[in-house]
């Protein structure tokens, strides 16, 4: 049986409308280079109001299973990534599941904020390394700008909106997904949080009039925190991959803040040219930024088969986690040869024998 995940197919989704720091700074006290001096971001996407996190999660998996050469009639699991869903429930994996026409799959959300695609990646390796499914659509996606206080300089300069999605799929082949770490540190959640809204602090008109349903966010904590931990975090992915950093052809890291980035580079001595970095056209988008760098990445032809990637991420929870993948891709119509795919052929040959004349 095969036990190895490899990613098959990627796309992703921004909204049309671009907002930046000149458009911002129209209505918040900021200006343009105290935003870029200060995080790298010169622009962002935000969510039309016909838009939300399952429709853009709908425009990046059509995007990865058309990528993977995959019928949504045969995907096994949807999982969404995400903290800002279109409900509390129902999940926002069933309305994409629902939407796509994966009539067969399963689907739930996961949730652990900046770090929901690095997990949501790890829960879908663990199913195929388990043999429950064969194939997972996993999305990264977010809405965040309907979450932003306008009057909070410090947060609502940093957020965007977009999705992105990548198809894995068991195989036989040695390449995937090689190590998967996430930790977490629940102590600390209070640094960065939505306060009200949900079981704890249910909304009321006094939630509403004191901005408790916006993102708050203490950043120079963060800052320090997140630096140690992806570089912690991607150590430890190499360690359980059997590589060095010398291996990586590429990091994949969350794109929170370009200081971040640079940070977590120079703590690790790896050289930024070999560090993908797009904070500057879309912000941090949470969730949806490590599968939309894949997504670039790809079709800007960074990510080459054979390449060890390394991908790295830090979210409010506090959570934090990195994995290690050898990159297949299908830039020429191949695919690692599955489990899924046998079968497929087995049947259809049976079909043929028994098929009347």
């Amino acid at each position: 049986m095969a036990k190895n995940a490899v990613i098959t197919g990627w796309g992703f989704y921004a909204p049309s409308r671009v907002v930046t720091n000149f458009d911002l700074a129209k209505f918040v006290d900021t200006t343009d280079e105290w935003i870029s001096s200060r995080t790298g971001i010169k622009e962002r996407r935000f969510a039309s109001d016909g838009e939300n996190t399952s429709s853009m999660s709908v425009r990046a998996a059509r995007m990865a299973l058309d990528r993977a050469k995959l019928r949504p009639q045969d995907v096994q699991m949807v999982i969404v990534g995400t903290c800002s869903p279109d409900y509390l429930f129902p999940a926002t994996a069933c309305i994409v599941q629902s939407e796509i026409g994966a009539t067969r799959a399963g689907a739930f959300d996961v949730e652990a904020a900046c770090t929901s695609f690095v997990t949501a990646l790890g829960v879908a390796k663990g199913l195929i390394s388990a043999g429950t499914v064969q194939n997972v659509l996993v999305i990264g996606a977010e809405t965040l700008s309907r979450l932003l206080n306008f009057k909070d300089r410090t947060t609502c300069v940093l957020f965007g909106d977009g999705a992105g999605a990548v198809v894995v799929e068991a195989s036989n082949a040695s390449v995937g997904v090689e190590s998967v770490v996430l930790h977490s540190e629940g102590s600390k959640g209070d640094l960065l949080m939505v306060k009200a809204g949900a079981s704890r602090v249910p909304a009321t008109k006094e939630t509403v009039e004191q901005g408790q349903h916006f993102i708050t966010m203490q950043g120079g904590e963060v800052f320090k925190l997140a630096v140690k931990s992806m570089a912690d975090a991607a150590e430890e992915a190499l360690r359980e991959a059997g590589l060095g950093l010398d291996d990586i052809a590429i990091m994949i890291p969350h794109q929170a803040n370009l200081r971040i980035i640079d940070g977590v580079a120079k703590r690790l001595h790896f050289p930024m040219e070999k560090v993908f970095v797009n904070i500057q056209r879309y912000g941090n988008t949470s969730a949806a930024s490590i599968p939309i760098a894949i997504a670039e990445a790809a079709h800007q032809g960074r990510l080459r088969r054979g390449d060890k990637v390394l991908l790295v991420a830090f979210g409010g929870g506090f959570t934090w986690g990195a994995s290690v993948l050898e990159w297949f891709g299908a830039h020429d119509g191949m695919r690692p040869p599955s489990v899924l795919e046998r079968a497929r052929g087995t049947f259809e040959d049976v079909v043929d024998r028994v098929r009347p004349i």
